[in-house]
């Protein structure tokens, strides 16, 4: 089976979750979306994997952008796959519907548990915790390879559709519009050491190092990149950050994430 896994991955769960999907569909070949937006995706796999982390119960406005450009062959399996560490929202709807408008059909689509990374919310989980659900993981992963191998379609693995819809409405549709302007609620303590890795794991170029100095432009994805990676935990989001546990996968290194934007 010839496959091709496409992710965006800011602190590494959907980064770990795809690879090991590949490894089980045959070390299938994984693109970075980030660098797929850059070069084109006119894909000619026979299978078509996009995994994801969801933002807002929705999808990251980049991993939207991208299903708006891919392009794939008419009679490919795609799937998609969401990280999350809470509720699905709507993200695998919301996948279907922007394919369906460029008559590509999705055929299914998987939710897998992971730490969440959203400290402007909640600082990160006890690592006890956090080692059960990568174990859950890659189960899971293996679950959803044998389902793609067998070419099943149909399942959607989200949550019921009026709380999820509600939820979806409420949050994404309005806040999603407030993301790329947010990168103005970031700033930096006094324990910045003007290394500029926020500026290198920033997946959309949002941080430029002026003066030494991080500084947030105005095309943010609100997906923590530069928070949970600076060494020194100098960077904050407004105040709720403050004292916050930092996450990011144990398995993956800030130079898999900058390595996504090719």
């Amino acid at each position: 089976m010839n496959t091709v896994i496409y992710y965006f991955s800011a602190t590494g769960n959907s980064l770990v979750a795809a690879k090991d999907l590949a490894i089980q569909l045959d070390d299938a070949k994984l693109i970075p979306i980030i660098k797929a937006l850059k070069d084109g995706a006119d894909e000619t796999a026979d299978t078509v994997g996009i995994v994801f982390p969801v933002y807002m119960f929705g999808l990251p406005l980049i991993v939207a952008d991208f299903l708006k450009s891919i392009k794939v062959k008419q009679s490919a399996y795609v799937f998609s796959m969401a990280t999350l560490g809470g509720l699905p929202g709507m993200a695998h709807s919301q996948a279907r519907e922007i394919l369906r408008k460029r008559n590509i059909e999705l055929a299914s689509g998987f939710s897998v548990v992971m730490p969440g990374n959203y400290t402007p919310l909640y600082g990160a989980k006890p690592v006890d915790a956090q080692q059960k659900m990568f174990e859950n993981e890659k189960i899971k992963t293996k679950e959803i390879a044998g389902f793609v191998r067998e070419g099943k379609k149909g399942l959607m693995e989200q949550t019921p559709f009026l709380p999820n819809f509600l939820l979806y409405k409420l949050l994404y549709k309005g806040g999603s519009r407030q993301i790329p302007l947010s990168g103005k609620g970031f700033w930096f303590t006094d324990a910045c050491t003007k290394c500029g890795l926020c500026a290198k794991v920033c997946p959309v170029k949002n941080i430029e190092m002026r003066n030494g100095n991080p500084a947030w432009l105005d095309h943010c994805q609100q997906c923590m990149a530069c928070l949970q990676w600076c060494p020194v935990e100098a960077i904050q989001y407004k105040k709720s950050t403050l004292g916050r546990r930092r996450y990011r996968h144990p398995d993956v290194s800030a130079q898999d994430i900058i390595a996504q934007k090719g």
